[in-house]
């Protein structure tokens, strides 16, 4: 069977630095067109590709149609998996309702995702140092590679827990005798480089989104490093890197330009790409020309597709314009109850059956259908592919990973669990629950964990943050218990089985592994 941490091994060290997934075929020959590692990395333009390469795989999509946002949602209370039929995307199908294991699920790609973008760091910070160009552009590379494989690390150590932290490269007849270290290694190993990075003063503070939008920038890195803390429960550093972020509730932070859009619904306009409120986005593109012989490679968004209503046709001129799609991850009958006198409902909610009762549009139930769809995500027709390839692979919405309003609410979070101030926290929950409602008045929040739970649930829903939540709350098995999720295990991901064979890496005992 193929090993997928050696074959990633393998693949980044010889690694096409044009952006692409990693074919089977760089293990035995050169691309025609790419350059592999030996003779690669020779001036600035291709230390820049290479670091390129690395940022690619922060929106990692699997040819299996899988992304960080639809695997995580599967698996939360607001979601059912939907598609097809019971098996269509069995990966998604597993996780919604917990009978997944080391063979079956979304573990492979989250695994290989993460680790990939590793390799590629890691290959890049090694390099570095011989390229001939300006030090403190090299210094920025190398400093930007370094953040982004803390966040790699992130979302491996709170998926998986028992990971093999591996911090250079790796020769390949070696992979094989990686072994796993603690939880908390990772955790300070992270939160060390994140530091580093922070003192060193290389990245900037802002950049020119036209030219840059997606690059971290010194915001982005107080953030990221303000989650790892809050996931660490060292709430009280958590609350001072979130604050750095977030500045006076809701004015604009005069260092890094971040300020909630006055417009909730305007965060899922296409148009608004990069804006004030984002601090980590993904970039997609209407125009890369994907298509299903590699639907990994597209630089589209897959989630506008795999979210849309099945069937969908419209009846009426005022119908909205969604695109038919694959009917996955459409919301419960519960989180539609919880969010419709939310204003926040129809800029979240497609509520299909009550457009099809209206006689305004109709559309073919999917499995498990209930009938309310994700409008932040469904793709629209007027934003149809104008770049070639397969329409249905190359929708342009962007992703936020972090956006303004989530840090406001993590650190208001890190607040309350922390002892802290609770008239800042008050406020910080004020602004977001404020913005909801864009009325001109004041709309205040209690600084309580109860409220941080409901205006979580309710600012992010579907966009990949609920599971997480609710396993750092220790909510998960009420929450989740339903659908099949049980305490002690669930709580992650099993390693893929791919992994185990032949290699020293060991199962977690959630799992009926001994590590």
């Amino acid at each position: 069977m193929k090993k997928h941490l050696k074959y990633l091994a393998i693949c980044a060290v010889g690694i096409s630095v044009v952006v692409t997934a990693c074919k089977k075929s760089f293990l035995t020959v050169t691309p025609k067109g790419t350059s592999l590692e030996s003779n690669y990395y020779k001036d600035q333009a291709e230390a820049f590709n290479g670091l390129v390469a690395v940022y690619d795989v922060v929106g990692y999509q699997s040819g299996g149609l899988l992304t960080k946002a639809d695997v995580m949602d599967s698996g939360s209370d607001d979601h059912v998996a939907g598609g097809g039929g019971s098996n269509d995307v069995s990966d998604l199908q597993v996780f919604n309702n917990y009978t997944l294991n080391a063979t079956q699920g979304p573990s492979t790609a989250m695994w290989q995702g993460s680790y990939q973008g590793i390799f590629r760091a890691n290959v890049i910070m090694a390099k570095l140092p011989e390229v001939p160009m300006d030090a403190g552009l090299k210094a920025r590379y190398s400093d930007e590679a370094l953040a982004l494989r803390a966040y790699f690390y992130f979302d491996l150590v709170r998926m998986f827990k028992n990971i093999p932290l591996i911090l250079k490269e790796v020769p390949s007849d070696a992979i094989n005798d990686v072994l796993q270290v603690p939880p908390a290694e990772v955790y300070t190993q992270i939160e060390n480089d994140l530091k580093a990075v922070i003192a060193a003063k290389n990245i900037p503070n802002t950049v020119n989104v036209a030219t840059d939008g997606g690059r971290f920038t010194m915001g982005t890195v107080h953030a990221l490093l303000g989650k790892i803390y809050l996931f660490d429960k060292k709430y009280t550093e958590a609350a001072a890197q979130f604050a750095e972020v977030n500045g006076t509730p809701g004015q604009a932070n005069s260092t890094y330009g971040y300020k909630l859009l006055t417009s909730f619904a305007d965060l899922w306009k296409v148009q608004n790409k990069f804006n004030s409120e984002s601090i980590l986005e993904i970039g997609h593109s209407s125009k890369s020309a994907g298509t299903w012989d590699c639907a990994a490679c597209t630089e589209g968004n897959l989630l506008n597709i795999m979210v849309g209503p099945r069937g969908y046709v419209t009846k009426t001129a005022d119908a909205p314009d969604y695109i038919s799609g694959y009917s996955f991850i459409p919301f419960t009958k519960n989180f539609f109850d919880f969010i419709h006198n939310d204003p926040r409902n129809f800029a979240t909610v497609a509520n299909l059956d009550s457009l099809k009762a209206a006689g305004i549009a109709d559309y073919v139930a999917g499995y498990d259908n209930t009938g309310f769809f994700i409008n932040k995500f469904a793709g629209h027709a007027k934003d149809k592919t104008t770049g070639g390839g397969e329409p249905v692979l190359n929708y342009p919405q962007n992703m936020y990973e972090i956006r303004l309003a989530d840090t406001y609410l993590m650190e208001a979070e890190a607040l309350i669990s922390g002892g802290g101030d609770l008239t800042r926290a008050a406020a910080l929950m004020t602004a977001v629950h404020t913005r909801a409602y864009n009325d001109g008045k004041t709309h205040p929040l209690a600084a309580t964990m109860a409220n941080i739970k409901t205006e979580r649930r309710a600012e992010l829903a579907a966009e990949g943050h609920r599971w997480f939540d609710l396993v750092r709350w220790g909510d998960a098995a009420a929450v989740l218990g339903y659908k099949g999720f049980k305490a002690g295990r669930n709580e992650i991901l099993p390693i893929p089985l791919n992994d185990l064979n032949a290699t020293k890496l060991k199962q977690s005992k959630e799992y009926g592994g001994t590590l």
